[in-house]
């Protein structure tokens, strides 16, 4: 049986009762979150958890990392490296996104060697054997969407995306759109940047037929059943300039997916929603609501969101703050998004970054959101810092290695720091007695 089925036939299963006892939950919220879709506990049967994670309503907020290869960059050795180092900034989740070099050598390494659970993009496999063949990226059959859907699963993928809800109806919505035509509002500035949402659409306007994956979705059920892998249904049509936020291209696909996530639970399968990337500030909340409403409940995994176009080389800080504020209002999976994001592909103190902010952004709202281990870790810091107890700060901190690198760097002899030196209000406070 998948997790889903176990769960509905109340089986507790060995990765249910480890997310319980991390997230100090009762194991019977777990299995009613997953029993009602509004939770994934996403565990392919050929992958072994050190790490199982819980993604949903009711939990933490959690973190994925994206890595891999591209061309020009395609060392397994720099790969692995960027596994560790995501896994111990504290990473939930890793996503194997290569498009160049041994695809699936790297991909079943990675599986092989990681305990928390692994993603991917089937479709980027099909993209890079027709252009390593002197192919297209979109010259490849239609066999192929299948294919390498059930090699991912073979090897031992957690969760995958799916690019189901791009239909002919939906990309007609882009109609007349053409990058730079700015002068009416309803125009996209870019009409598509999911990599993989640009290949579908491209081969389905080459070959004039369906997006295979909707036409096909049974039998990707089928797959997704008999591994357990949790299907993420991706947002090709997601944003990538603030101009183009909540437009209807977007909310149409969106729709597309509601019977699908349907389709999905009836058929035993776990299902989550991938969601915008550069959205306003203003707009997170409406999106975050809407995603939740029009999905029937199902995880929210989004990337960012970005509330600015101009952050390059900080954006992950400015995916930092979209996605506390998306994780407050209710999104359940935050992706990272690395300083290099836009210019290049990140290198291993990039990923590390990533993770850090993607975390700090986590934690931020899983605090206004009063999870309960999210605040008996605040209210540790506290003490501790009440206490001037720098072990206990450094231990309790997000990143404990950068804090001590800090405090040990600008050295202060008495007690405090060399921040305020003998005019620490800490140690002021307990001179008066206060």
């Amino acid at each position: 049986m998948t997790q889903l089925e176990s769960a509905c036939k109340s089986i507790l299963t060995k990765e249910m009762e480890i997310c319980a006892a991390t997230e100090q939950v009762p194991p019977a919220l777990v299995l009613k979150k997953l029993q009602t879709g509004q939770a994934v506990l996403p565990k392919n049967k050929r992958h072994t958890l050190e790490r199982p994670m819980v993604i949903g309503e009711g939990f933490s907020v959690k973190v994925n990392a994206n890595i891999g290869t591209s061309r020009g960059y395609s060392s397994l050795e720099e790969e692995l490296a960027k596994m560790e180092v995501a896994i111990e900034a504290g990473t939930d989740a890793l996503m194997v996104l290569s498009t160049w070099g041994d695809l699936q050598g790297l991909r079943q390494r990675i599986v092989e060697r990681s305990p928390v659970p692994v993603g991917s993009v089937p479709i980027y496999d099909a993209a890079v054997k027709a252009y390593s063949q002197g192919k297209r990226v979109i010259d490849f059959s239609e066999e192929d969407f299948i294919e390498m859907v059930r090699t991912h699963a073979e090897d031992g993928i957690d969760f995958m995306t799916i690019h189901a809800g791009i239909t002919r109806r939906v990309l007609d919505c882009l109609g007349g759109l053409r990058q730079g035509a700015t002068h009416h509002r309803y125009r996209r500035y870019i009409p598509m940047v999911s990599r993989g949402g640009a290949i579908l659409a491209g081969w389905m306007r080459q070959n004039k037929q369906e997006n295979p994956f909707y036409r096909h979705f049974d039998e990707i059920l089928d797959i997704a059943k008999e591994y357990d892998v949790t299907l993420s249904l991706g947002d090709g049509l997601r944003p990538g300039a603030i101009h183009d936020a909540t437009d209807q291209a977007q909310l149409e696909e969106l729709f597309e997916l509601q019977p699908l996530v349907e389709q999905a639970w009836a058929h035993g399968v776990q299902v989550m929603i991938e969601g915008p990337g550069h959205v306003p500030l203003d707009e997170i909340e409406t999106n975050i609501r809407v995603m939740k409403k029009i999905g029937k409940g199902a995880p929210i995994f989004v990337l960012g969101p970005l509330p600015t176009d101009r952050g390059v080389g900080y954006d992950h800080i400015v995916a930092a703050v979209g996605g506390a504020l998306a994780g407050f209002y209710g999104a359940d999976f935050l992706c990272y998004v690395t300083p290099s994001e836009h210019v290049s592909l990140p290198g291993v103190a990039e990923v590390q970054e990533g993770v850090i902010a993607a975390r700090i952004a986590a934690i931020i709202a899983d605090v206004a959101r009063h999870h309960p281990r999210a605040l008996a870790l605040e209210n540790r810091m506290a003490l501790a810092r009440s206490h001037l107890d720098w072990e206990e700060m450094f231990a309790t901190a997000i990143h404990p290695e950068r804090a001590r690198k800090y405090y040990e760097e600008r050295p202060y002899q008495e007690e405090g720091c060399s921040m305020c030196g003998p005019f620490c209000a800490i140690r002021i406070g307990e001179s008066l007695g206060s």
